[in-house]
């Protein structure tokens, strides 16, 4: 398959304070799975054809999550990396847990109606439930280990020292090499962040918050939080789950992913295509350099909101 971008026009980053690079967009597996979990997810065939897409356009990241399909997101990622031999020393995997990975398809939340379906233990931050995602992750991604071992949502039930510690011990176990947040309260992420510095255990580097357009609230307190931790933002839902680029337009995809990639605070936009056409045209925003001028008038409409997508 042809390159879709010389892979000359992407550029790596460090992710935050730590040494990894990541490239400047993060390809996220939310697209990619069984069609039976979502309607708009696309099945292997195709999801391993737009990973090695990106991969040859220069992105090397990948952003996937143990609840995706149920797990299906992880097995397209692991055979694709088989498949086309994407060198592990170059390549950055990231995986999250939290939520309940169903036996069939479909979705359940956590608590007690899980508990009642018969996944008891198998959600959450908890150490038991920590040690068997990671487990049963690199069995599917076939892989040693992770490059992010990422928590998907906060635990309310879990006590914030345990969660650290078993993360802590997965990364001393060389499960993963470093550990990421996603979608919280500024607040929670302040008291896991701080809970691991002052106890000397291994902090988060990463924090994936809902930011795009038409959602900013996490520049109120979330962004400030991760620069004074030194943390790296990458941003899920750039363009708001497809609102953004409705109708379908080439130049405002690539504008309203420009501004993302324009943030300081940004370390790389998180993004999920279901189309290679749209991928080739989402990666054409890192050849788009929007002025001061264009970035005001993209933003200026914007209207506060109440905080959503830590759900």
């Amino acid at each position: 398959m042809a390159s879709i971008t010389s892979s000359k026009e992407m550029t790596y980053v460090q992710l935050g304070n730590s040494g990894l690079k990541v490239s400047r967009l993060i390809l996220g597996l939310g697209s990619y799975g069984n069609t039976s979990w979502e309607k708009w997810v696309i099945g292997e065939e195709e999801g391993i054809k737009h990973i090695k897409a990106a991969y040859d356009a220069g992105i090397q990241t990948f952003d996937t999550s143990n609840v995706y399909s149920n797990g299906d997101s992880e097995r397209i990622l692991g055979k694709a990396i088989k498949q086309h031999n994407l060198p592990r020393d170059e390549i950055v995997v990231m995986t999250k847990l939290w939520g309940v990975v169903m036996r069939e398809p479909g979705i359940l939340a956590p608590g007690p109606e899980a508990d009642a379906a018969g996944y008891v233990n198998q959600y959450g931050l908890s150490r038991k439930h920590i040690f068997e995602s990671i487990k049963h992750s690199l069995e599917r991604l076939q892989l040693d280990y992770v490059d992010v071992f990422q928590c998907h949502r906060f635990d309310y039930n879990t006590p914030i020292a345990e969660t650290m510690q078993a993360l802590h011990d997965v990364v001393k176990a060389g499960y993963a090499r470093y550990i990421g947040m996603s979608s919280c309260h500024a607040y929670q992420f302040h008291a896991m962040q701080n809970y691991a510095i002052n106890n000397n255990l291994t902090p988060f580097i990463s924090m994936q918050s809902q930011y795009n357009l038409i959602y900013r609230e996490e520049e109120r307190e979330m962004m400030p939080t991760l620069k004074m931790f030194g943390v790296g933002m990458i941003p899920w839902s750039p363009l708001s789950q497809g609102m953004l680029s409705r109708p379908y337009s080439e130049t405002s995809l690539r504008a309203d992913t420009s501004v993302l990639l324009s943030k300081k605070d940004i370390v790389a936009p998180i993004i999920g295509v279901t189309t290679l056409e749209r991928l080739k045209d989402t990666i054409g925003a890192i050849n788009v350099t929007l002025t001061d001028e264009e970035i005001k008038h993209l933003e200026e409409p914007y209207v506060t909101q109440s905080i959503h997508g830590y759900e």
